[in-house]
């Protein structure tokens, strides 16, 4: 053996011990450990080791995140070190970052420090004591009984599933290393508190040092391993070990991986046809070289399966009065929506499992639909997981690639089973309107009709995976703007709920318990810093925002909080802030947003003959209100129709004045029955707002209306509104959007609605009491009674014929 010398440089180690036989990493800094790495260098140059003393402090310390490495020690913190070390040879050293080197050490000799000696601005050096070691007999019981304990440890690993190969290496070592050696090595093996790897540094006799760390395998052997335990053996470094036997890391480590991902799958509980494809693909996956692409997908594809959640699933918690709590919490109104979630949770509390229905919400931007999927998940106690659908158009999206392509992966649903880690999660699928039809990349919505289906997606099976996986305890819940885009089988499918537009009042409800308070937090301010009063949420509603749901308004509700935050700033700057004021009255809201960018539309329009005012449905979920202006001039009886009209409005208008000519003798327009009323005039029906086009058979008896005001010379009053479609023979028939066509009536000012009879139950379904209460409803049967209820007609020009719907 070299002999080393007894005056070694100090690195001092924090929360390590460097035994004799083991090998340690270490990390050091600054100009002193930049001067030792040119040492080493060039004495190995000269094939000539370079020795240094490792000695840890006393007490553990806590680390600074901010330092990359240790510091070689001064002369003044020599009392922070232990009086025992140990001398050790630098392996290797190579660099980590800017004045970092990383420097593996290997363990010579233990020592007891003597003196500590220093030369001005050098590093500190020790004087070493160096502890002789007596040959002790290697056949005693002791050590007998030692290598029996250790052997028997291996069995224990062994039967825990532990690396291969770190048992063969440790089998290996038992009989071509002497027991204090390897007493030093299963120190750095099994998991030991600092305290005690110390006294194993400061015991010098063998038999002490062997005893000890028998009680160590000992209680290791007797107890169960944990979990934790196992982990630390698989991160133990293991380099003199490997040393000794002259392996490389990487053949070791791709076992060491490989004995994990075989371990994962054995717990991941697969399916038996799941199982069956991992056994093949792994025993295939050990006989490829890890550099070959092969190796790579089959390894991403055994992970995929080990990962997926084929039987872990989160508990439902079944508190029907907890969830109804938490879904009025968060959402104000939807009745209709929390029923049914109430519906389903009650069946499962009785029956204890069903079915996961499959809903779709539909309804305008803003209405709270994916925010309702969240909350709906809150009180069902599952996972969340959003899959937004806007713009997808590849089947493979949904269904996943097929192996066969160079970075193939599986499909969205696969993913969020995989990022969920349970197999009963809520999936929210956003914007499923706005999926791309068929293109040559194949048809999304198509995929998703097995994923959709309660009777199919028990046997699920995405390209990628190709085996099949159960969907059936997934709760999906779909979002849209509209049905139009929806394809007829992938529609047939869901459950659709409608969410329509907020009130006024719902919006006020909204802002003040919900919206308020949230720009209050995002902006640091105090409940009370901003008060406002229900007029100033109203006027902001209604005059600076126009839609269906709150997202304007909440961003006008931020652009007030803002103007206040400001206005706070100032005055603490000026030491003034009691002179603030909270309060947010109109003519603030005037002075922060500016000028009301909208006015009630009818206000300013006054009553003119020809000039009636319809109702409206988007289809998105928004209503509106529209205008019919009529008028005639000489010509021979043309109809001209302009305002970007839809070939079904064209009809109604020519099916309205057909019914006005046919009836014009009874609505004492013409003295003769067989008059021609428009046989000397031209007839032009305009709808402003040329530029949105308009279609639909709901502005039938707003037409006729147009037309006999325009003949007769009464007026229909601009605060009130028809929507209904006509017939040949003067019936009045049911049209859709009913509620939205209130609501958006309402806000423009509106106070009588003409509506067909047969709607009656959508008002007094929908429409909610504080609308019914300032709207005047009149339900009308035919054409008659519309005529009666919107024109102001003088006691002369009442009709005296009617015409009666048969009831035979």
């Amino acid at each position: 053996m070299t002999t080393i010398t007894d005056t070694l440089v100090v690195v001092p180690l924090e929360n390590k011990v460097l035994l004799p036989s083991v090998v340690l990493k270490l990390s050091l800094k600054g100009k002193d450990a930049l001067t030792l790495t040119r040492k080493h260098l060039r004495a190995n140059e000269q094939r000539k080791p370079t020795y240094i003393a490792c000695i840890p402090y006393k007490e553990k310390v806590t680390p600074n995140g901010k330092d990359g490495g240790e510091n070689l020690i001064r002369l003044e913190d020599k009392e922070k070190l232990y009086e025992y070390g140990c001398s050790a040879r630098i392996i290797r050293v190579q660099r980590s970052g800017l004045g970092v080197v990383t420097v593996f050490v290997e363990g010579i000799s233990r020592f007891k420090v003597s003196r500590y000696i220093t030369d001005g601005d050098n590093p500190l050096l020790v004087k070493a004591e160096y502890l002789p070691e007596k040959p002790d007999e290697q056949n005693t019981d002791e050590f007998i009984a030692f290598k029996a304990l250790v052997r028997e440890f291996l069995t224990k690993m062994k039967d825990l599933q532990m690396p291969e190969t770190l048992i063969q290496q440790l089998t290996k070592l038992i009989d071509s290393v002497s027991p204090p050696v390897l007493a030093d090595l299963l120190v750095s093996v099994i998991e030991t508190s600092f305290e005690e790897r110390l006294d194993m540094l400061s015991t010098t006799n063998l038999k002490d040092r062997v005893l000890k760390i028998s009680e160590q395998v000992h209680s290791s052997v007797q107890g169960k391993l944990s979990k934790k335990q196992r982990e630390f053996y698989l991160r133990q470094q293991l380099e003199t070990i490997k040393k000794e036997l002259g392996e490389t890391d990487s053949s070791v480590k791709e076992e060491d991986e490989l004995e994990q991902l075989a371990r994962k799958i054995s717990e991941a509980e697969l399916s038996e046809e799941a199982n069956t494809v991992a056994e093949r693909e792994l025993g295939r996956l050990k006989k490829l070289q890890p550099a070959s692409s092969e190796y790579a997908v089959a390894r991403n594809y055994l992970e995929l399966l080990a990962d997926l959640p084929w039987n872990k699933k989160t508990d439902d918690i079944v508190d029907i009065a907890e969830s109804k709590k938490q879904l009025e919490t968060d959402h104000f109104g939807l009745d209709h929506v929390k029923k049914r979630i109430i519906e389903y949770l009650s069946v499962i509390k009785i029956k204890g499992d069903l079915k996961a229905p499959i809903i779709c919400f539909v309804g305008p931007p803003g209405v709270g639909k994916t925010s309702l999927g969240k909350s709906i998940a809150t009180s069902l106690s599952r996972e969340f997981h959003r899959i937004s659908l806007g713009g997808v158009r590849d089947e493979a999206d949904m269904r996943g690639h097929r192996r066969t392509y160079v970075g193939a992966m599986p499909g969205l649903i696969v993913q969020g089973l995989r990022k969920c880690k349970v197999n009963n999660p809520l999936f929210l699928l956003d914007e499923i309107d706005k999926l791309a039809h068929s293109s040559h990349y194949g048809d999304p919505s198509a995929a998703l009709l097995e994923v959709l289906d309660p009777e199919q997606n028990n046997s699920f099976s995405d390209h990628y995976l190709n085996v099949p996986f159960d969907l059936s305890n997934v709760l999906f819940i779909a979002t849209a703007n509209s049905l139009e885009t929806i394809p007829e089988p992938l529609l047939d499918r869901m459950e659709v709920i409608t969410l329509n537009g907020y009130t006024f009042e719902e919006k006020l409800h909204i802002a003040k318990a919900h919206l308020l308070p949230k720009q209050l937090r995002a902006h640091g301010l105090e409940q009370d810093q901003v008060v406002m009063e229900d007029n100033v949420f109203l006027k902001i509603a209604e005059n600076y925002t126009r839609e269906s749901g709150v997202r304007s308004l909440e961003r006008t509700i931020a652009s007030v909080v803002r103007a206040k935050c400001v206005e706070l700033a100032d005055l603490r700057e000026c030491n003034k802030e009691s002179e603030y004021n909270p309060v947010v009255d109109l003519k603030d809201v005037e002075e922060i947003l500016g000028m009301a960018y909208y006015e009630k539309e009818v206000i300013e329009r006054e009553p003119l003959p020809g000039v009636v005012t319809g109702l409206a449905y988007s289809g998105s979920g928004n209503g509106g209100i529209l205008f019919v202006e009529s008028t005639k001039m000489p010509g021979r009886g043309d109809l001209q129709l302009t305002g970007h009209l839809g070939e079904v409005i064209k009809e109604s208008a020519h099916l309205a004045l057909t019914w006005v000519k046919s009836n014009a003798h009874i609505l004492k327009l013409v003295s003769n029955e067989h008059d021609n009323l428009v046989d000397k005039y031209d007839i032009h029906i305009h709808v402003p707002g040329g530029a949105v086009p308009k279609d639909g058979p709901s502005a039938g008896v707003t037409l006729v209306s147009s037309l006999v005001s325009l003949f007769s010379g009464y007026h229909v009053p601009p605060t009130t509104a028809m929507t209904g479609e006509i017939s040949l023979r003067g019936q009045v028939l049911p049209v859709g959007g009913i509620k939205e066509k209130v609501v958006s009536a309402h806000r423009a000012g509106i106070r009588k609605i003409i509506i067909p009879y047969r709607n009656r139950k959508d008002v007094e379904q929908d429409v909610p009491e504080k609308l019914r209460e300032d709207i005047e409803f009149v339900f009308a049967k035919n054409i008659w009674d519309v005529l009666e209820s919107a024109l102001i007609l003088k006691t002369s020009g009442k009709w005296n014929t009617r015409i009666y719907e048969s009831n035979l």
